[in-house]
């Protein structure tokens, strides 16, 4: 792992485009994934002002409307949702055109959303920070890398045939070793930034203290909870079922909770940056299709903590590690693309077909170094049933070398994707 434990966010590039006319920021993502970080970083000359003090909260209540410029200005205002009287006042010198830029940063989506709805809507633009992806722990701070291979697969034309080719099987040196690593360090410890400084023996106990405070604090946000101890069982059930298909009668049976209760628990998790849910594809292409939703746990160190698995990679953990990285890239970069699972009552499946601009796009994940005929059938027959929009299928693995398998079917290593 580097010594700069300060990684590239590729946001950054979303966050610093040129502005052609003045701009609220609303940045929000779950719990220590780095926001305020991120909004120093590229917001330099912006005052800081961080509202989880409760001093600071009551100062701003103070202040009014019309002095908000001259009294706060351009400002950070981090756990913004924990003063829900400041929207109206920066709504109000923004719309005066005393302020031209400011930066509302939180964890609670559900409120920092319903804010921007109520009062600053058409004036804000809303980001999401993820927890780290591998093609970020691979990079230092203060590089600027070229986006993955996974990036050019979604936005470029052409088939996989067209776009893998010309490139070499096996990568080596530094930036192997470095992807590699970061894959490595994900599958281990997940994405959060605190964590990579820690020695191991610290890690557990880190990811054990940020359970609490999710519970305590951002659950709390969400909804009033008299007792943690269902909600708890649940998100643990539910982090068991990760890259599964979600019923959600069995999920609240074996939670004892009614049906209701369990989809509430859901979009809890789901508000929270904890799980999302990813859906099933929606066209009938060979057979009767599951329409059921498959659920995904964004972050595996967090994963680990719950399910309290410290084992070696399981073919669970390897899929949600590519579902997840891609479901992140798409929403960081923002790519128009449509992510779903395609799975029959007759059992095939892929795991992610990616509609975008081009075509569509399939990806299976084997966590075996070496795979067989079997592995890439499910992706030939759904080519084949789709025609013309098909633009290939890719088998991620994890081995080391990128390969053609048929026509449109290529195995790439998982670090190559992703870094």
């Amino acid at each position: 792992m580097r010594a700069n434990l300060q990684c590239y966010r590729f946001l950054r590039r979303q966050l610093e485009r040129p502005l052609s006319a003045p701009r609220l920021v609303l940045l929000t993502g779950a719990r220590q994934t780095g926001k305020t970080t991120l909004a120093r970083a590229v917001y330099p000359d912006l005052r800081y002002v961080n509202l989880d003090a409760p001093e600071q909260r009551e100062a701003l209540r103070e202040i009014r409307a019309d002095q908000w410029a001259e009294t706060v200005g351009q400002a950070i205002l981090d756990e913004a949702q924990k003063e829900p009287g400041l929207f109206d006042k920066v709504k109000f010198a923004f719309d005066a055109g005393q302020i031209e830029r400011s930066v509302l940063l939180g964890s609670s989506q559900i409120l920092m959303l319903q804010r921007v709805r109520e009062t600053l809507a058409g004036r804000a633009f809303v980001y999401e920070l993820w927890p780290l992806m591998a093609a970020e722990i691979a990079h230092a701070e203060s590089e600027t890398p070229a986006p993955p291979l996974l990036d050019r697969l979604l936005s470029e034309p052409g088939t996989m045939d067209g776009l893998l080719a010309a490139l070499p099987p096996v990568r080596l040196g530094a930036p192997a070793t470095a992807a590699a690593a970061s894959v490595r360090h994900l599958l281990d410890w997940g994405g959060m930034p605190a964590l990579l400084p820690l020695p191991d023996g610290e890690r557990g106990k880190w990811l054990e203290s940020y359970e609490v405070t999710y519970l305590e604090r951002d659950l709390a946000d969400l909804t009033r909870l008299s007792d943690l101890i269902p909600f708890r069982r649940f998100q643990r059930l539910c982090a068991l079922r990760s890259g599964q298909l979600l019923s959600f009668s069995e999920l609240a049976r074996d939670a004892g909770l009614s049906v209701a209760t369990s989809r509430r628990y859901i979009e809890y998790l789901g508000l929270s940056y904890q799980a999302f849910l990813l859906p099933p594809y929606a066209v009938n292409l060979t057979s009767s299709v599951i329409k059921t939703p498959k659920v995904y746990w964004l972050d595996l160190g967090i994963w680990r903590h719950l399910t309290r698995y410290q084992g070696t990679t399981t073919g669970q953990m390897f899929e949600t590690l590519v579902v997840t990285e891609v479901w992140k890239w798409v929403k960081t970069a923002e790519r128009a693309v449509d992510l779903a699972f395609y799975r029959t009552r007759s059992g095939l499946e892929v795991d992610l077909l990616l509609t975008t601009a081009h075509g569509v796009l399939g990806i299976e994940a084997k966590s075996a170094e070496r795979l067989g005929p079997v592995d890439r059938r499910a992706l030939r027959e759904v080519g084949r049933a789709l025609g013309r929009s098909w633009r290939g299928g890719l088998v991620i693995h994890g081995g080391g070398k990128l390969e053609r398998l048929e026509e449109n079917v290529w195995a790439v290593p998982v670090d190559r994707l992703l870094v």
